[in-house]
């Protein structure tokens, strides 16, 4: 990821309901969302997570400069081939956002028509925080992975999840799927994300220590209040990792400047995020214990916009010929979503 210099304010999912993310309180610009993917003219609001290069960021790290909502990466240049495809009928403008917690959401308020950022599908990220389903995804067009990135000398080290003992601090975002897959493979939670008896957990509002029921629990989706603002968790067994919590305020970034710093020892998240950052640190990192398990990304919409989403799945599944064309195909010809909008608009279907 590129370094940036933006203050991200932690925000809880409850918070974020109590705005009105996951409630349509509001109500939008009248816009036939139908027509919006067949007929031109019709603008669509987009927010991106504007820090996880190189799927999703911004041309300029200072959410107060007008190049924050200048969208670069992989997802930037799928939505920007997909304006260019005729029939297609949108156009987006687009903004970046900085907080990452429970950011899909925010397609059901009334500033986004779609949210992006890549983001993992998961069922449990349809609902609001009232258990009601207040949004959809698109089809995935990424792939994910979650991996370690550790620094290049303790590669051998720390080659695997089961490698990670008490003595081991791992950094981790809160409310990532980066989090949730690392608490999960090291035996900290269940599948259900219900914290194991004894993990003792530093937050914002002081320690609580987990008790093996559901009143203690961290998801990809959302955490028990009593988890929120977490900082620091201490393992109840010596086979289990130290999980360190530091990116509220810088995103990823203040992760990886930790782990070069030697305050953590690995970060838990994506493959994509860590070979990038692997590629950018000159041999310093390395990436580590790729998780087996595959995660789609795509894009969220609220669920009232169902058939507008179903319509550009068709469009996206296009431009990535039905996901034969991927990040790596990306890199290595960022023009690749471009060009296949071209062979579109030829009528080359």
């Amino acid at each position: 990821m590129i370094s940036v210099r933006a203050l991200v304010l932690f925000v809880s999912l409850l918070s974020l309901t109590a705005c009105g993310v996951g409630v349509r309180s509001v109500e939008r610009a009248p816009v036939d969302r139908t027509q919006a993917c067949t007929e031109p003219g019709h603008v669509l609001n987009v927010g991106f997570y504007a820090y996880f290069a190189p799927v999703s960021y911004s041309a300029d790290e200072d959410p107060n400069a007008a190049g924050f909502n200048s969208h670069r990466g992989y997802e930037a240049d799928l939505l920007s081939a997909l304006e260019a495809m005729e029939g297609a009928g949108m156009t987006f403008s687009r903004r970046g956002i900085a907080q990452w917690d429970g950011i899909w959401l925010r397609s059901a308020g009334p500033e986004y028509d779609i949210i992006g950022g890549g983001i993992t599908i998961l069922e449990s990220r349809t609902r609001d925080a009232a258990g009601n389903q207040a949004v959809v995804f698109t089809d995935g067009h990424i792939t994910f992975r979650q991996s370690l990135l550790v620094r290049a000398p303790d590669a051998a080290r720390l080659a695997s999840h089961a490698a990670l003992t008490n003595d081991v601090r791992v950094g981790a975002l809160a409310g990532t799927t980066g989090e949730f897959r690392l608490l999960e493979l090291t035996g900290l939670v269940n599948a259900n994300g219900v914290l194991v008896a004894g993990v003792r957990v530093e937050t914002a509002r002081g320690t609580v220590v987990a008790d093996g029921s559901p009143d203690y629990r961290i998801t990809p989706a959302e955490s028990t209040e009593n988890l929120a603002g977490r900082r620091h968790l201490y393992p109840p067994d010596e086979s289990m990792p130290q999980v360190v919590y530091l990116g509220d305020e810088l995103g990823e970034v203040e992760l990886i400047a930790a782990l070069r710093a030697g305050e953590i020892d690995a970060l838990a998240r994506g493959e994509i995020g860590n070979r990038d950052a692997v590629h950018t640190a000159d041999g310093v990192l390395a990436v580590t214990a790729l998780d087996e398990a595959v995660e789609l990304g795509g894009f969220a919409l609220a669920v009232e916009d169902a058939s507008l989403a179903a319509c550009i799945d068709e469009k996206i599944n296009w431009l990535t010929n039905n996901r034969r064309i991927g990040y790596a195909e990306w890199v290595s010809n960022p023009q690749v979503f471009m060009r296949r909008a071209e062979l579109w608009n030829d009528g080359t279907r």
